[in-house]
């Protein structure tokens, strides 16, 4: 069993405000951390040395809603409301979508990632064989599930497609790849449907992962259909019960946080992408005081345009900051808490990832604070939270295993992915 050391660092475990390990050590065997604690820690034999001087070490960030493989759209349609980016520009361009685009565009996804300090990644999208197939070969950790569309020829194929997907797919690759099912929204997945889903997920026993109450006129357009807004009528067919991390959740009102924190349901907050689609701002803060896990999420690379967490941290706390206009919302202390910890309560892996604990997965980065835009340090949450960039992330580790040191990619070929990913992405376009 390999045993690494990270010595003379700064340790963010995420487990309270005001816990700060400096100087400080972590002992990890195999995948696990073993031990940490401030200080020096006990003679080896070590088989690693990693010298954590001037960083600070803290869990990865945990992107909690993602389409991988859009990064490969990443710039074609912006400046439009969800709808007509959607119908009018996305879908006939998904339409013309092959599986080698899905995995060039997922390596690039998971490259950028990495380079940023993500760890783990909630994925929906299709074709997804080869997203579990970058993850596998990458070495990140990742929830992926099949977007499945209740209306239209794919219905039944889509579940067929999802129930060999878990069944090869789930808890693989050294548990680091996960699958769920995805209902994509109650706008494209009707009641009967969803019970479908519903029974498929409970014979598997995994989680769903769906869109909900993203604008104003998929609220409007529930409650004329049924009567009900979008959390209502995933509560009455029973969705909400089954381990769900609902993405977006923009308009709800204070029953929708009631049955949301009821039912134990995650959500994925987008900042970003909300902002940039003009769909709104989520009520985080009321979220938060309600006890819902909220985690982080980028959306795709089409509606962002990136999938940097860390500056997903900024923007989520400034945005509720004004939105309030009260700079006590949302702490750079919370923001890190959704990024990391509650993250991983969303996706119910809190016992596996989310925070440096022994007995945790060894999930975890390395941050360079040697630079000037971070220096001096008065507050170190802060001090990532508002001023640290993704070109900070010095290292990553996920299942014990070192996937980038010192920023070189070390599980897999970086220029390759990247001319790859632009003959595809410049091919799709000539598809249409």
């Amino acid at each position: 069993m390999v045993r690494i050391l990270i010595e003379n660092a700064c340790i963010l475990p995420i487990t309270g405000q005001d816990r700060v390990i400096q100087p400080g050590y972590l002992i990890i065997e195999g995948q696990l951390i073993k031990e940490l604690g401030a200080g020096s820690a006990a003679p080896g034999p070590y088989d690693l040395v990693i010298d954590g001087k001037d960083k600070v070490v803290m869990p990865g960030f945990i992107n909690t809603h993602t389409h991988a493989a859009m990064s490969l759209m990443r710039g074609y349609a912006d400046d439009l409301p969800l709808m007509e980016w959607l119908e009018q520009k996305i879908w006939p361009l998904e339409a013309q979508l092959k599986p080698e685009d899905i995995y060039w565009g997922s390596m690039l996804a998971i490259l950028e990632m990495i380079k940023s300090g993500t760890t783990t990644f909630n994925d929906m999208y299709f074709f997804m064989e080869e997203t579990a197939r970058a993850v596998e070969e990458t070495g990140i950790r990742a929830v992926l599930c099949r977007g499945l569309i209740g209306l239209g020829p794919e219905a039944d194929s889509g579940l067929e497609d999802s129930r060999r997907l878990v069944e090869k797919w789930h808890r693989s690759a050294g548990e680091r790849i996960n699958f769920r099912l995805g209902p994509h929204a109650p706008y494209t997945c009707p009641p009967s449907y969803l019970k479908r889903v519903i029974a498929l997920a409970r014979e598997l026993n995994v989680g769903i992962h769906t869109h909900i109450a993203e604008t104003e006129g998929e609220v409007e357009n529930i409650k004329k259909q049924y009567g009900k807004t979008p959390v209502e009528l995933m509560e009455e067919v029973g969705l909400l019960e089954l381990n769900t991390i609902a993405a977006h959740c923009v308009h709800l009102n204070s029953d929708d946080i009631r049955i949301l924190k009821e039912q134990g349901v995650g959500v994925a907050h987008n900042p970003e992408s909300n902002m940039k689609l003009g769909s709104g701002i989520a009520p985080v803060p009321e979220m938060l005081k309600a006890g819902l896990a909220v985690g982080l999420g980028t959306d795709g690379a089409s509606s962002n345009n990136n999938l940097d967490m860390l500056q997903e941290m900024r923007s989520s706390a400034l945005l509720h900051k004004v939105n309030k206009m009260d700079p006590t919302v949302i702490t750079a202390y919370q923001a890190l808490e959704m990024a990391t910890v509650n993250g991983a309560q969303a996706l119910g892996l809190n016992k596996e990832i989310g925070s440096l604990q022994a007995g945790l997965k060894a999930d975890l980065i390395m941050l360079d604070l040697k630079q000037a835009h971070i220096q001096p340090i008065h507050d170190i949450m802060a001090n990532i939270v508002y001023s640290a960039q993704a070109a900070d992330v010095d290292t990553v580790m996920v299942n014990g295993q070192l996937i980038m040191e010192n920023r070189k990619i070390l599980t897999f070929d970086e220029e390759l992915v990247l001319d790859q990913a632009a003959r595809h992405a410049r091919e799709l376009a000539l598809r249409l």
